[in-house]
């Protein structure tokens, strides 16, 4: 290409609709190449550079850094990584952006009393929150026996995702979770005090719980069937004894005394926080659980549960919880 098809810096600026000082800039950062240099020394550019700046103005136009576009002319392949992270980028920052506006609606729409209570419990909660916190309470309340795998899967269940687009309700509901966990006293554990396989136990109730919700989803009320019969058979196994009607009235006192009223309104919090703006929400499986208690309760009366010989009893200052 000869000197007379070359454009100096002001002419390149003028055709791309630029200034000289954003050609510079781009010049100097390696974005835009040169073609050449006039007899004087001064930079001289071709109709490739023109295209660049067109390139590189489309790409500032979605807020791309500097440095990505810089990849993105170098390597045909790197457009792709570059706007799936930028997507991810902006979703987090919408994502912050909604809960701000819902945080902002439920501090508008409560009364003055309320108002205090409710910017002490978003003061303590990041946007969007932060579930680590709740993970963290319910693998201190898992038997420590219990498979890492398994374990996952369970806190997978208990700890409610934050919607993306979360009404005042779900706001709120979070940061009272996140309130409940932080003041959680020490850890509670299922069936502590009695000799039994927490593996199995929990292996089973996932089974149990997802027939179970089956039938609270159909709006049934509480009764025997499958669902029931996997239950006990969970607690059957762990614990080493037979499906009798014995075993089935002593676990029906279990329950009762194992109640935790702590996880009971961890399951109350969970469930308004899930809940979707509308249509039926997704049962959690602590409103699975309370059904199927409900349901071995309607069978024969219930007696304290006394432990037999493969059901070794613990000091009976040990805590209980009911399941996930």
């Amino acid at each position: 290409m000869s000197a007379e098809e070359l454009w100096s810096i002001g002419e390149l600026a003028e055709r791309a609709g630029v200034t000289v000082k954003t050609v510079r800039f781009y010049s100097d950062r390696g974005l835009v190449p040169e073609a050449g240099r006039s007899g004087g020394g001064h930079r001289r550019y071709g109709p490739e550079a023109l295209d660049r700046i067109r390139l590189i103005r489309a790409l500032r136009t979605l807020d791309l850094p500097v440095p990505d576009v810089g990849r993105v002319l170098d390597r045909d392949d790197a457009l792709e990584d570059v706007v799936a992270g930028r997507l991810r980028e902006v979703g987090g920052r919408l994502a912050a952006l909604r809960w701000q506006e819902a945080s902002l609606r439920l501090l508008r729409d409560c009364t003055a009393e309320e108002r205090a209570e409710r910017l002490r419990l978003l003061g303590a909660v990041p946007v969007p929150p932060d579930t680590t916190a709740l993970a963290r309470f319910w693998r201190r309340t898992l038997p420590v026996r219990m498979p890492s795998r398994l374990a996952a899967a369970i806190v997978g269940v208990a700890v409610p995702d934050p919607p993306g687009d979360p009404t005042p309700a779900q706001v709120l509901a979070f940061a009272r979770l996140h309130e409940l966990v932080a003041r959680a006293p020490a850890p509670v554990v299922h069936l502590a005090g009695l000799d039994h396989r927490p593996a199995v136990l929990y292996e089973g109730l996932g089974e149990a719980y997802a027939l179970a919700a089956t039938q609270v989803r159909a709006g049934r009320p509480p009764a025997a069937g499958e669902a029931l019969d996997c239950f006990v058979a969970a607690y059957a196994a762990a614990l080493g004894v037979r499906d009798t009607r014995g075993f089935r009235s002593r676990l029906a006192g279990l329950m009762i005394r194992g109640a935790d009223p702590l996880i009971a309104r961890y399951w109350e919090l969970a469930a308004e926080a899930a809940a979707p703006a509308s249509g039926p929400a997704e049962p959690t499986a602590g409103a699975t659980h309370h059904w199927l208690c409900v349901a071995l309760k309607t069978g024969p009366g219930t007696r304290p549960f006394t432990a037999g010989p493969q059901e070794k009893e613990r000091p009976k200052n040990s805590s209980s919880a009911t399941a996930t």
